[in-house]
């Protein structure tokens, strides 16, 4: 139930997948929603296989919830085979998406599909394993500044590490600017697995970024300290310093960055259009997979508390899912959905979708839509499940559709039919 296949099995995938698109030409593959029922009424769950695990919920609803269908026919088309792993996703003020690829470039890509040239002048990622140029935003008055803020692996002569730097994007288009490393999310470590990697930017224009813990056994409890930068979620200034009022600001014992902490791997961030509330997803190991509304200063458990089991089939430390003082998740799987990046849908287009949060599922090979009603998940769809596509990162365009990139090097644009 590994999150990601080998490293050669994967590259067999890609080298296959390109050659079966080129042949392929333009005729891109489609999903289709249709019309049935009202997809407020849930069924049964999405999910029919067997759980990892026998643990019990701690609340009802907190894992398979009643499937639903939209209501609203939809359609998915692949704009772009173009792409060279990306990662991140976001949306430009003029309706254009500027993408990352995991080797350490970026590209703009348009609402119909056509990608940019590689735009470069960013410091050297390192890709192996899990590692690579991850998660960016704009920043809101890109029209004026054009400044981009990122996150990639670094690597240092003691390890490797999460990163966020900063740069403006020149005039043509081609190069980023005055790149600057702003933040390093230490200790560093020599493995090349969990950096967690998103990143948002808040109404106050402070970063909100993810850290992971790293993943060995060695690094693992780092979680849970205060002191480290590891399995965290930060919150720290365009200048890479921490934001006055954070919990644990003034704390001797605790890094002034921080704002939540006990996260494995947290790959999706995003801010609930109406409430503004922090959510995110991470990623469980065998199992455990989890949804958690963020508050800050709190304990989200990891490697405490866990719905997951360790990749050999073992159980993880104590196998406690409960524990006073640490928060449950508000939602969790079992298979893994291997979540990666989420948005809120905020348009008007489809409104049974509005505010309702989408996920990109990797190893699940598709795109999660979730009801979220008082904080609570009441209703869980799977869209283009069909592509069988390793779905990394989604964002909302201007135009009230969703853009979606996927491992295989897809730009995909699903919209009202």
């Amino acid at each position: 139930m590994n999150m990601y296949p080998k490293p050669g099995f994967l590259a067999a995938i890609c080298l296959g997948g390109t050659f079966i698109l080129a042949s392929c030409g333009q005729s891109a593959p489609k999903n289709t929603g249709e019309a049935t029922a009202d997809s407020a009424v849930a069924g049964a769950p999405v999910e029919t296989k067997a759980a990892n695990t026998d643990y019990k919920p701690a609340f009802p609803g907190q894992t398979r919830i009643g499937g639903i269908k939209s209501a609203t026919a939809y359609e998915g088309k692949v704009l772009s085979t173009d792409l060279k792993s990306p990662w991140g996703i976001t949306t430009l003020p003029d309706g254009r998406f500027l993408i990352t690829e995991k080797k350490g470039t970026m590209r703009i890509a348009t609402a119909d599909g056509k990608v940019s040239d590689s735009i470069t002048g960013l410091p050297p990622v390192n890709p192996a394993g899990q590692g690579g140029l991850l998660g960016l935003r704009a920043d809101p008055d890109f029209a004026n500044n054009r400044m981009v803020y990122w996150v990639f692996s670094e690597a240092l002569p003691e390890g490797n590490l999460t990163a966020v730097a900063k740069g403006k994007l020149s005039a043509d288009e081609k190069k980023i600017e005055g790149a600057t490393v702003i933040y390093r999310a230490t200790p560093a470590y020599k493995g090349t697995l969990h950096y967690g990697g998103r990143i948002l930017i808040d109404k106050s224009g402070n970063l909100v970024v993810s850290t992971g813990e790293r993943s060995d056994l060695e690094t693992r409890p780092q979680a849970q300290d205060l002191k480290s930068g590891l399995g965290k979620i930060v919150r720290i200034t365009k200048d890479g310093k921490p934001v006055a009022g954070n919990p644990f600001e003034g704390k001797a014992d605790a890094r002034p960055e921080l704002y939540s902490y006990g996260h494995r791997n947290v790959q999706g961030l995003a801010f609930h259009p109406a409430t503004g509330d922090l959510w995110e997803t991470e990623f469980g190991p065998r199992g455990g997979d989890e949804l958690n509304r963020i508050e800050a200063g709190k304990n989200y458990g990891w490697p405490t508390i866990t719905y997951g089991l360790e990749y050999s089939g073992k159980k993880i430390g104590d196998s406690i899912q409960q524990k006073a003082g640490l928060e449950q998740p508000v939602y969790y799987w079992d298979p893994v959905l291997s979540p990666s990046g989420i948005t809120f849908y905020s348009s008007d287009s489809i409104p049974e979708w509005k505010n309702n949060l989408f996920i990109a599922g990797l190893s699940s090979t598709h795109i999660a839509r979730l009801v979220i009603e008082n904080n609570k998940v009441t209703g869980e769809e799977r869209l283009l499940e069909n592509e069988k596509e390793r779905f990394r990162d989604i964002t909302e365009g201007k135009d009230g559709a969703l853009y979606a990139v996927t491992d295989g090097g897809k730009l995909y644009r699903i919209y009202k039919k």
